[in-house]
């Protein structure tokens, strides 16, 4: 070979080499024309309490078995210098009381003290208390038959038994009595403990023993956890789900969500055992409760304040069709039909109303504005859909104004998704939710998956979906940067089919790092922090940019799905007169992208939000809490035209001022 083909040859390859570290494309954007509506709902949180998610959670409680009502009745109190399953009788000890009222309080604990100077009773709380130095904490406890015992002093010890905080009250009444008092912390500690002494000798009954911190959200007295509603509020959902999932249908009719039980006053709410409790061999939780001091009025304002529709899911007489699947008969079924026609009038209902007034006396006199209603979880088959027609007669008949969610079982494809489709399109429902907790690669690939849906039919609600870095159900999975940018791959091709597509939210949502069961999760906390997953920050990214109108963005004529690792979507945001791009690059190249802008003005200037990792296995943690989150740069738009170059492994957001 001659020495100057030699060279050709040698730049030939130089050439190839390049080409293949950048790849090209050039993108038409069409901001002028509108090709769908964006639901306000498009995207949305789902609220289940899993892995700690209520109690010991969002649930600003610190007390664990505060009213001794688990089926241990002394589960969270433990009395040093005794064995697990006795208090020390020479100083003292607590008997439960147990007696039955008209409300779910069913217990109380009779302390009698022998001995002053040794008896302590003390709480574990949720995996300890999470104390921070110099906020103040709200202590209740309702006292009665104090006789012989003149104080109790409540004292906050922690991991190493130093008081770092503490209170005291005077019992001064035969009767039950509410005392309350408010103490500063000294000290920060994660796993704080409060411990309960007396002075004096003699009996008293104590019930209901509480601690709050006083800086809850909004400020509400004995309310919510700041830092968890505040990742919250920050995602601007359109809806919230609640309360679940699988905790709606309950392992057994018997102890499935009741709705009911979770309203009025908080002491009078009747516990139930939480089913996610031993669900798991790998993450046995025996002594996780539902307390339901977050029930549904709760959750209601809840959503008002983080401006999200509520949507509540009620169970449809199935117990869990992966455990007992026990069935209420047909024509037993009213009383749960009767439920969701109440639930509609409790939210929505005249003070004058039977549930309306319950509303109002709760502090809330105006309807809270409820649209939507789910019933069922993840039902399947023609039982399902047997008592699914009689929910669905009963409210359309009463409230024709309320949409109606059902849903297509557990999985996104098969016989029983295929069937629940089928029937729910004779029904002319709605909307039908569909779950899907699949490998990242199936994220990818399938972001075209409602490119052929009917668009006369049924609307479609992704309700539960999270990429499983290692499988369903392992406590292995990770909210790793590979399943966060597979997710936002798929979710371009949710927003490309925004007039199928109405509601979309990622599950679970919480995670304690101490006491999970389910992972992937979108926020981990433990009792002093919080932070967003790389898997949070997408869904963030999609939801406070989401538009109100889709717009198309093509290559060649055609959307962008996964087309040389490229996804893409658009919309216009009205309310704000901006142009917002959604572009997902999953390959480990960069690529040149070059955006030709209809309806853009020249010289328009924007930003460019980046969310990125070189390192697929990469993660947030509570330690770097925003290790991957989200860069922001300021464009310019030369002309109507806009060069761009993506970074591997990225999600990008443009967003341009059009007006």
């Amino acid at each position: 070979m001659k020495k100057f083909d030699k060279i050709l040859m040698i730049l030939s390859v130089i050439f190839s080499l390049g080409t293949m570290t950048a790849q090209e494309h050039e993108l038409k954007v069409n901001a002028a024309k509108t090709v769908a509506e964006i639901q306000p709902t498009m995207y949305g949180i789902f609220f289940e309490d899993i892995n700690f998610a209520a109690d010991g959670g969002l649930y600003a409680e610190k007390v664990k078995n505060r009213s001794f009502e688990f089926e241990l009745p002394k589960m969270g109190w433990i009395e040093p210098n005794s064995d697990r399953h006795s208090f020390n009788k020479n100083s003292g000890i607590a008997r439960i009381i147990q007696f039955q009222d008209t409300t779910g309080n069913h217990n109380f604990a009779r302390i009698t003290v022998n001995d002053a100077s040794g008896y302590k009773l003390i709480n574990e709380g949720y995996r300890g208390m999470g104390i921070k130095k110099d906020a103040e904490y709200r202590l209740s406890v309702e006292v009665a038959q104090p006789k012989g015992i003149e104080k109790i002093h409540f004292k906050l010890i922690d991991e190493d038994g130093e008081v770092i905080g503490e209170t005291s009250i005077s019992p001064d009444s035969e009767q039950w009595k509410t005392y309350e008092s408010v103490f500063t912390a000294t000290e920060t500690a994660e796993k704080a403990k409060l411990q309960v002494t007396f002075e004096g000798n003699g009996d008293i009954d104590l019930d209901m023993i509480s601690l709050f911190p006083v800086d809850t959200w909004k400020g509400r007295k004995n309310g919510l956890r700041k830092d968890l509603v505040q990742l919250l509020a920050d995602m601007d959902p359109g809806f919230l789900r609640f309360p679940g999932g699988c905790i709606v249908e309950g392992r057994t009719l018997a102890k499935r969500y009741q709705w009911k039980k979770t309203v009025g006053p908080v002491e009078d709410r009747e516990l139930l055992v939480n089913r996610w409790n031993t669900e798991f061999s790998h993450r046995l939780t025996p002594d996780y409760y539902q307390s339901f001091g977050l029930g549904y009025y709760e959750y209601f304002q809840l959503a008002e304040d983080i401006g999200a529709e509520p949507l509540p899911i009620l169970g449809v007489g199935i117990a869990c069709q992966f455990n007992t699947g026990e069935l209420v008969p047909m024509d037993e079924l009213d009383p749960y039909v009767q439920d969701a026609i109440d639930l509609i009038q409790f939210a929505n209902g005249p003070v004058d109303s039977k549930w309306g007034k319950i509303r109002a006396e709760m502090g809330h006199p105006e309807p809270f504005g409820l649209e939507y209603i789910g019933i069922g979880n993840e039902q399947w088959g023609p039982e399902y859909i047997e008592r699914f027609k009689v929910f669905q007669k009963a409210i359309q008949e009463k409230y024709p104004d309320i949409t109606i969610v059902s849903g297509s079982g557990p999985f996104p494809e098969g016989d029983y998704f295929d069937y629940g489709w089928e029937q729910l399109k004779k029904l002319n429902a709605e909307i039908i939710d569909e779950h899907y907790y699949k490998p990242p690669k199936w994220f990818r690939e399938n972001a075209t998956r409602y490119d052929d849906y009917d668009r006369n039919g049924p609307k479609v609600f992704a309700g539960e979906y999270a990429a499983q870095s290692v499988g369903i159900a392992s406590p292995e999975n990770k909210n790793n940067w590979e399943t966060a940018l597979s997710e936002a791959a798929f979710m371009t091709g949710l927003e490309r089919n925004a007039d199928v597509v109405y509601m979309t939210s990622y599950a679970p949502l919480m995670a304690h790092k101490d006491a999970w069961q389910w992972t992937p999760d979108l926020i981990w906390f433990d009792n002093l922090k919080s932070y967003g997953t790389p898997n949070y920050y997408v869904q963030k990214l999609f939801a406070n940019n989401k538009g109100t109108d889709l717009v198309s963005v093509t290559e060649n004529g055609k959307p962008l799905t996964g087309q040389q690792d490229l996804y893409a979507s658009a919309v216009r945001d009205e309310k704000n007169n901006q142009l917002i791009v959604k572009l997902v690059n999953t390959s480990k190249k960069e690529m040149e992208v070059e955006l030709k802008l209809k309806g853009v003005k020249p010289g328009s200037k924007g930003d460019l939000i980046v969310l990125k990792d070189d390192d697929l296995s990469a993660e947030n943690s509570l330690e770097n809490r925003k290790n991957i989150s989200p860069e922001v740069k300021s464009l310019e738009i030369d002309g109507r035209e806009l060069e761009l170059e993506l970074e591997p492994y990225s999600v990008n957001v443009v967003k341009i001022n059009i007006k």
